[in-house]
């Protein structure tokens, strides 16, 4: 159920015109491949229904998620998207993507069997080969094995072949090119399928990463794919939260659990009813957080996160913000144009993608487009 904006203790807001932008963005930059989505995880924390249908009208068709579940969601949604399951056939679930019409990405040669026998050739896959990061995937010898049965691969209606960088958002990793040869090596044993080898890091390795399909996955939500360098994609998701209360504090005071932070002067504490339930990551506590201390915008100006990030509470140094602009009902900027999910990720000691998809259910999500 849909939390409603007069109950909720924040408001996350998706731009939906800037997810386009980033999906126009990537597109442009990879033609003439083809550029999908990645929207697993309920779109990255933003309502995967709304994703694919905001995608699907600039112009992407064809979507990756991680679960069949995942799939039937963005199906019912989109009738005549190509959809991907990059998790890969479950165990005696055929009939299951077979109704839904999803693609399962085959990992292993048992699911190729099973979906060989299910699918007949009538219904398609992929067929995801490891090329390095050793997670999912055939390797080798298996994908060797697998070419040199023309019929098998005919039955499985593979239309793709893909793997996974284990390094991309580094472009000095050697790491990078050591994967993109042994996918080029591997794809000449399937010269008849189309390849994808890039997600969102892999976009911007160059050309020759981005074959004939990318993945985009957190760019497209406004996650920096590049480390250390400028973030070139559009903001997509806000989180501002009303003071709940002002308090003053007297100097030598403690605040929050453990008293972690003690006040060095007569100081004014805000109080806001998010926490680590809400995807504020404990982590991000004072003095605890990197690259710290962790900040939300207020009055035009930062005012640091002071004490321990509780499941429901943050507090929040706003002393030296004018007196008269902090009330109760004073909106904070955790996430926005002066905060993006990079910062919560540095102060947190993590990635954009864990961020966004920890990003809790209690907020009312509104959408702009």
């Amino acid at each position: 159920m849909e939390t409603p904006a007069e109950l909720a203790a924040a408001t996350l807001k998706i731009d939906l015109a800037a997810l386009a932008a980033n999906w126009r963005m990537i597109a442009n930059k990879v033609m003439p491949a083809e550029c999908g989505a990645t929207i697993k995880a309920d779109g990255y924390g933003c309502g995967a229904a709304r994703v694919a249908d905001a995608l699907w009208q600039t112009g992407c068709r064809t979507f990756f998620v991680a679960l069949p579940i995942e799939g039937r969601q963005v199906r019912d949604v989109l009738p005549d998207a190509v959809i991907y399951i990059l998790d890969g056939l479950f165990s005696g679930q055929s009939d299951f993507y077979i109704a839904h019409d999803l693609r399962p990405c085959l990992i292993s040669p048992e699911q190729v069997k099973e979906w060989a026998k299910a699918s007949d050739g009538k219904h398609k896959s992929a067929v995801h080969v490891d090329t390095g990061i050793n997670r999912l995937g055939l390797d080798a010898t298996q994908a060797e094995t697998l070419s040199s049965d023309a019929e098998l691969v005919k039955r499985t209606g593979a239309c793709l072949l893909m793997s996974h960088l284990a390094s991309g958002d580094d472009e000095t990793n050697p790491a990078n090119k050591r994967q993109k040869e042994e996918f080029a090596r591997l794809s000449t044993l399937f010269p008849a399928l189309p390849a994808s080898l890039a997600n969102s890091p892999g976009v911007f390795l160059g050309s020759d990463f981005a074959h004939n399909v990318v993945r985009p996955g957190v760019a497209l939500y406004g996650g920096n794919p590049l480390a250390n360098k400028p973030n070139p994609m559009q903001h997509v998701v806000s989180l501002h939260a009303p003071v709940l209360q002002v308090r003053e504090v007297g100097e030598g005071h403690g605040v929050g659990y453990g008293a972690t932070w003690q006040a060095d002067r007569p100081s004014r504490i805000a109080v806001a009813g998010v926490g680590y339930a809400d995807g504020l990551h404990r982590s991000m506590s004072w003095p605890a957080a990197k690259d710290g201390p962790a900040m939300v915008w207020v009055a035009d100006q930062p005012a640091p996160i002071v004490g321990r990030v509780s499941m429901d509470m943050i507090t929040i140094d706003v002393t030296d913000v004018a007196p008269e602009k902090m009330s109760p009902g004073t909106m904070l900027e955790l996430l926005g144009s002066n905060i993006g999910v990079d910062d919560w990720a540095g102060w947190a000691g993590t990635i954009p993608y864990e961020i966004l998809t920890s990003l809790g259910r209690r907020y009312a999500k509104v959408y702009s487009s």
